[in-house]
């Protein structure tokens, strides 16, 4: 019997160091699980936005990239429709004192500058002129820019009053800065 016992002994031993070995197992696991990274839903949430803005950008950014060429060739079709040099700056002078015509406005002074831009085969025009008239010939001067065939910029305007009308109801002078563009050459 006594041997008996001592088996009995080291077996329950043996089950014990078994059952021991595998509760420091699943300690040690336990302890990874929870020092490694753990996510909580929010954040996947927002991660989750974020790879939508992500996927959007690289729609947008796919779709500009597949109309570049329809782009370029609406560039070069509106450089080409831009008057020559040569004969761009007597055009716009002309074009600027018939829209004031038809407005009701007089232009005081008239004043171009040019400026050449590199490597585009273009020159930027910057008109300063003052004119002088109602609120409502301004108003149609503007719309009358606005509605030309030519591509004008209208920079600013600054209102003044004419020297010889000080009432309410008399004339005003607008300072007009416009810039517009020709094709260098031609």
């Amino acid at each position: 019997m006594h041997r008996d016992f001592t088996w009995q002994k080291r077996a329950i031993l043996t089950v014990l160091g078994l059952f021991l070995a595998a509760d420091i197992g699943l300690a040690i696991y336990s302890w990874e699980l929870s020092s490694s990274p753990h996510t909580p839903q929010k954040e996947f949430d927002e991660q989750a936005i974020k790879l939508g803005v992500l996927k959007n950008d690289i729609k947008s950014a796919q779709f500009i990239k597949d109309n570049m060429p329809h782009t370029r060739d609406d560039c070069q079709k509106f450089e080409q429709s831009l008057p020559a040099e040569s004969t761009g700056s007597s055009s716009i002078t002309g074009e600027l004192d018939e829209v004031a015509k038809k407005a009701g406005l007089q232009i005081v002074t008239l004043t171009e500058s040019h400026k050449e831009i590199p490597n585009r085969g273009m020159a930027e025009v910057i008109i300063e002129a003052t004119v002088s008239g109602d609120y409502g010939s301004v108003v149609r001067f503007v719309n009358g820019l606005q509605r030309s065939q030519r591509f004008y910029v209208l920079d600013g305007l600054q209102l003044g009053t004419d020297a010889q009308g000080q009432a309410a109801t008399g004339p005003i002078r607008v300072g007009v800065h416009i810039r517009t563009y020709l094709r260098e050459g031609a």
